[in-house]
């Protein structure tokens, strides 16, 4: 009996902490020290909020990444990617195109995927060009908590994912909050456990929507 109710509270404390400290830990770490090549086929820009076009300043500091590491010549073609919100007159993957066009970028080595407006649908849509397009290699240029689940869902899909953290804007390492690392974890944690079976959790729920949809499902 001893030994059930041992391996009990072992379990019990897998779940509440080992688990959870291993997602913030490889979240922390991806960010920190960033799986980065200096050859790929394509650099990936996830979407995030516009206004009638300009993109937000999370949005741009991704584009601005994508630009610096295409002059560097570390892949030929930019992908943006992301739907536009209720409303919107257009889209995340639009105004990313537009930006990177009329900052340098050759129209023709950008192409703009107006889908998905959370990580797991944009990734999709875009490991699917790939695919047609017989590539897979890819560099995403994202915020810096953000890289361990945007490489993750990648590579479940079947591509070669690196992450190129942004080096400006609100969401870089140095001035990400904490906040943002926890969400990710958690937004991590759900995808490796649930969205892996096919449980599609938005990145639109907030933190405490996040936390009692995962509850709710396990229960």
């Amino acid at each position: 009996m001893f030994k059930f109710i041992r391996r009990v509270i072992s379990l019990i404390l897998v779940v509440i902490v080992i688990i959870p400290t291993y997602a913030l830990f490889v979240t922390w770490n991806s960010a920190k020290n960033p799986s980065f090549r200096t050859s790929a086929e394509v650099i990936v820009v996830p979407g995030a909020a516009q206004l009638n076009g300009a993109p937000g300043e999370v949005l741009l500091a991704r584009l601005i990444e994508a630009k610096r590491l295409r002059d560097k010549g570390y892949a030929p073609f930019i992908i943006t990617v992301g739907a536009g919100a209720p409303g919107d007159r257009t889209t995340e993957a639009a105004a990313g195109k537009y930006w990177l066009t009329r900052h340098g970028i050759a129209k023709s080595r950008v192409i703009a995927l107006p889908v998905g407006r959370d990580t797991l649908s944009q990734t999709r849509a875009y490991i699917k060009e790939m695919r047609s397009l017989k590539i897979y290699n890819v560099i995403i240029a994202t915020d810096a908590y953000h890289c361990q689940r945007a490489m993750t869902m990648a590579n479940d899909l079947g591509a070669v994912a690196t992450c190129s953290p942004t080096q400006s804007g609100p969401n870089t390492l140095e001035n990400s909050r904490y906040r943002y690392l926890i969400r990710e974890a958690g937004a991590y944690l759900a995808y490796i456990t649930l969205g892996r079976r096919g449980i599609h959790i938005s990145d639109h729920l907030s933190n405490s929507g996040l936390v009692r949809y995962v509850h709710e499902l396990i229960q």
